[in-house]
């Protein structure tokens, strides 16, 4: 049913391939979602070898020409050193466009025939659409040549990556979902870090009280409201597993215990919290305009990139009540259909070598998937203090939209948990639509 499902989505986007302007889609907004890098792109079926060059492409959700996102800027340097290295053997040209598009144009470029030849993709049902199809290749044969496999941390790293035994995704980072905190205004309302709900209700009254506002957070980007829910969901005790087997039901009471504090906590977000995507609201905080930002320490890249002077101001606290924390990595995958897999499979490992991952660390602010070592001391402090609460947490868990049984399933999450902050829906209402749901279309 899954791959029926993902073939329909397919076709349905190559609707929208027509819109596409050259292999990169269009669009406005702040830098990290800004529009396309490449106006102009060879696609792996049209583009063939050139003067024995053989040319790929490498599809991400960013402007590489645009961006001040220290990650992207660093996969920007990754493709460069690339094509500077391979010249007159190998060269990428990489297709760019916005988060919020990225993956209704990477299923256009896929149902047209022209997969890009590597392509990032979050793990979970999202590269379970890619690997189900056959659109991903297994990696396996390549991960295995010249102890490429050895450089990283562990066979762990793969986890969320591995389909019946075989590997079809190259994680590129770790990140953790955290609290970002602005310290002075801490400081000066006299709010002190929250251990668990009450104490964080309890340092937003107090941060409102001297005039700050209390958090800054985006409903326009669905996903970013929904990952708060999934820590009041982990905070409750919901299983995603019993809910996917029957064994346990969305209407127990917990999910309209999600809501109302989810509507409790509402009250302390920016006014403009339903219209603004997520690098408004992450602007939000960087121009210190909010006190608390919730969102993963990919950001950090994208803080200190667009005002590096805020970085010594910038505390991490674990959101809380939770004992574990929402992590994830980037990943990238390799079309089955490429024509050129060695020449794919060595721009994949360039995203892994030490040069991308020292930059991860010590620019990007995120966490290596290699055993690379990297100076401490240089890297942003932020990335410091997120590295003590991943090694203090007791777990990890993933986004619960990317943790459900299909990616149409967390979509339908995140799309309830924002009717319930825009009061379309009440918090009873909203746990009845999502056991409606679950039986309908996740159960046998």
């Amino acid at each position: 049913m899954k791959k029926r499902r993902l073939l329909a989505t397919l076709m349905t986007a190559a609707m929208f391939a027509t819109t596409l302007t050259g292999c990169g889609g269009s669009s406005g907004g702040s830098s990290n979602n800004s529009g396309s890098g490449s106006s102009s792109t060879t696609n792996n079926n049209g583009g063939g070898s050139s003067d024995g060059v053989q040319e790929i492409t490498w599809m991400f959700w960013d402007d590489l020409n645009a961006t001040e996102d220290k990650i992207s800027l660093g996969y920007k340097d990754t493709i460069e050193r690339f094509n500077k290295d391979f010249e007159g053997k190998y060269h990428v040209t990489p297709i760019t466009t916005n988060l919020e598009e990225y993956y209704n144009n990477l299923n256009a470029h896929v149902s047209a025939g022209e997969t890009p030849d590597v392509f990032i993709v979050s793990p979970g049902p999202q590269l379970t659409d890619y690997v189900e199809p056959g659109v991903a290749a297994p990696l396996d044969e390549y991960l295995n040549k010249d102890g490429w496999k050895d450089t990283f941390k562990s066979d762990a790293v793969f986890t969320q990556q591995t389909y019946d035994g075989k590997i079809y995704a190259v994680p590129l980072n770790t990140a953790a979902a955290c609290c970002f905190y602005n310290t002075e205004m801490f400081d000066k309302a006299g709010a002190s870090i929250p251990k668990n709900w009450d104490e964080m209700i309890t340092a937003c009254d107090k941060l409102k009280a001297a005039g700050y506002t209390p958090v800054t957070i985006s409903a326009g980007t669905a996903w970013c409201l929904s990952m708060v829910a999934g820590y009041l969901c982990e905070a409750e005790g919901v299983s995603l597993p019993k809910l996917a087997d029957g064994s346990a039901s969305w209407e127990d009471g917990k999910l309209e215990s999600v809501g109302n504090k989810l509507l409790q906590f509402s009250e302390y977000f920016q006014r403009t919290a339903a219209g603004d995507t997520n690098d408004v609201a992450t602007a939000n905080f960087y121009n210190e305009e909010a006190a608390i930002l919730i969102q993963g320490s990919w950001v950090i890249g994208q803080m200190n990139g667009a005002n590096p002077e805020f970085e010594s101001k910038c505390g991490v606290f674990q959101f809380p009540g939770v004992e574990r924390l929402i992590a994830k990595s980037d990943s990238l995958c390799m079309s089955s259909t490429t024509k050129y897999p060695e020449a794919s499979a060595a721009l994949i490992k360039y995203f892994t070598d030490d040069t991308a991952q020292k930059y991860t660390a010590e620019v990007g602010g995120k966490i290596p998937v290699t055993n690379v070592k990297y100076d401490e001391s240089v890297a942003p402090k932020q990335l410091s203090y997120v590295m003590d609460i991943f090694g203090s947490a007791k777990g990890t868990f993933g986004f619960y939209n990317e943790s459900m049984p299909t990616t149409e399933t967390g979509a339908h999450f995140d799309d309830t948990m924002v009717a319930v902050f825009l009061k379309d829906m009440t918090p009873a209402e909203a746990a009845k639509d999502m056991e409606d749901y679950y039986k309908t279309n996740c159960r046998k």
